[in-house]
């Protein structure tokens, strides 16, 4: 546990049986993804404030097709708070399409009632002013500025992750176990301003012993895969 929260970018499973000495793959492979479940804290609070929030797509990339065209990828929604000038907490999660209930789905999970959410003018965000939100959209087609300098905390949290899954992971990762990934991600990237590797460490501990035990049958999906 101390070896993975050590790590500011993370590691991989084969990257822990290496150093770990472990005769199996599979054994590193799950015990990351136990300790994946526990890196998100049972009832946490939710974004606040004035919030980015927008898709990205990851997976293998497609030739000549790129955001909402792509098919075969992984969609990932991302909201990040605005702190001042800079970046508040992130929330990210899976989602299947990006239709209005995907998508309100989803910020409904992530953000407070009320806070302003600023998105680009796709459609399916539409209905945020009807479920408790303020909504700020901005039409990228129409507008003067791209949309990395519209929203631009969403925009480098997607280019962050990208980096993360490739570097890292090496993208070598099924959708189904993608949220746990993104968990990950979310863990290190809300704890980044902390100076001393021991908190993260402290807070996995924290959190690993109050959860409930999930064994490796639990993990895997009903193709026995694993990613």
């Amino acid at each position: 546990m101390w070896f993975i929260t050590s790590q500011k970018n993370g590691v991989s499973a084969l990257g822990l049986q290496r150093v770990l000495g472990l005769g199996s793959y599979r054994t590193a492979w799950t015990w990351l993804h136990k300790l994946r479940r526990a890196m998100i804290r049972p009832g946490r609070d939710n974004l606040h404030g004035e919030v980015e929030v927008d898709e990205t797509y990851v997976g293998a990339p497609e030739e000549g097709v790129r955001g909402r065209g792509a098919t075969g990828k992984a969609i990932v929604a991302i909201a990040v708070e605005k702190d001042g000038r800079g970046f508040g907490r992130v929330r990210l999660r899976h989602i299947k399409d990006v239709s209005a209930d995907s998508l309100l789905t989803f910020v409904s999970s992530a953000v407070e009632p009320g806070s302003t959410i600023q998105t680009d003018g796709w459609p399916g965000y539409s209905g945020l002013r009807n479920v408790g939100y303020q909504h700020q959209p901005t039409v990228i087609s129409a507008s003067t500025d791209p949309a990395h300098v519209v929203m631009p905390r969403v925009h480098k949290v997607a280019s962050l992750l990208k980096r993360w899954l490739m570097g890292t992971l090496q993208g070598g990762i099924q959708h189904q176990h993608l949220d746990y990934y993104l968990d990950e991600f979310a863990f290190r990237f809300n704890r980044r301003r902390s100076k001393a590797r021991g908190m993260l460490f402290y807070r996995l501990a924290q959190q690993a012993v109050a959860i409930e035990p999930v064994p490796y049958r639990a993990i895997i999906n009903a193709d026995g895969s694993e990613s």
